[in-house]
Formats: structure tokens, C-alpha cells, sequence
């Protein structure tokens, strides 16, 4: 309720990544990052954040986001170190979840959230960040 509240009204999607990004940053324990990628021809690009600088490109199909946004399913990584292909952004993460954005069939951007903690994320916690972004896209406009 507190995000669609504060998507409320806001037509602009960079701004309501960037609420998004900061209210999960606010609310959700041990993360150590938690933003979006936002696809561009065959890549993920950086676009809003909370927590130290991040890889600024990802190839489609590469690491955890690149899975998400190739296959379009969510993915939870209890260990990043047994990924294959992980990219480490931040040598401190150990565990993450990403969550495709889909409109239309079409990728848009990923939600991607990690942690210190080695499987720090639950099935609970995906069901609960795919409901985020379903809120989100209530919101988004055809920018």
C-alpha cells in the first residue's frame, strides 16, 4: 500500500524506479543493494539505485540479471559463488534475487536486490518483490 501510495499520480518511470528502489532500500534487512537494470537493444543498463556503484552494463543472458531477463522468470540465488557466470559487482554480496519486468510480453527492466548474507532471500521474499513490481507497472507509462 505504502508504494502504491507513493507511486501514486507519477507518470514519469525513472522517478518511480528510483521511489521504488529507495522505499525496498528503507524496509527490507540485510541487502547490501537493491535497484534496477533497464533494458536496452541486448543489454541491462544501470538506472535507479540504493548502495555502492554497480556494473554499469550487463549482456542479456549473462549473470543473475542477464538469466532473469533472457528466461523472463524470477531468479533466487542462495549462493552468487555457485552461479554460473555471476558478476560480481560487489565481492560482498553472496546471495540475490532478480525479478523480470514485463509489459506486453516484452522485457523492460529486471528488479535486482542483494544481500551479505548467503541465502538471505525466500520464495516468500520473491512473491513479495513480483507483487512490487506489479505495482510498479500499474504505474508505468508507455516513456
Amino acid at each position: 500500500m505504502q508504494l502504491d501510495g507513493l507511486l501514486e499520480g507519477e507518470t514519469s518511470w525513472i522517478s518511480n524506479l528510483a521511489n521504488t528502489s529507495a522505499l525496498l532500500w528503507m524496509y527490507l534487512p540485510d541487502i547490501n543493494w537493491v535497484g534496477f537494470y533497464i533494458r536496452k537493444d541486448d543489454e541491462l543498463v544501470l538506472g535507479p539505485f540504493q548502495g555502492k556503484p554497480a556494473c554499469t552494463r550487463i549482456p542479456i543472458g549473462k549473470g543473475v540479471c542477464g538469466t532473469a531477463a533472457a528466461t523472463l522468470e524470477s531468479q533466487l540465488v542462495m549462493d552468487v559463488h555457485e552461479f554460473p557466470g555471476h558478476i560480481a559487482c560487489d565481492a560482498e554480496s553472496n546471495s540475490e534475487v532478480v525479478i523480470p519486468i514485463v509489459r506486453n510480453g516484452k522485457l523492460i527492466a529486471v528488479l535486482d536486490v542483494d544481500s551479505p548474507d548467503k541465502a538471505r532471500f525466500t520464495k516468500g521474499d520473491v512473491a513479495g518483490l513480483e507483487k512490487v513490481v506489479d505495482i510498479i507497472l500499474r504505474h508505468q507509462t508507455a516513456e
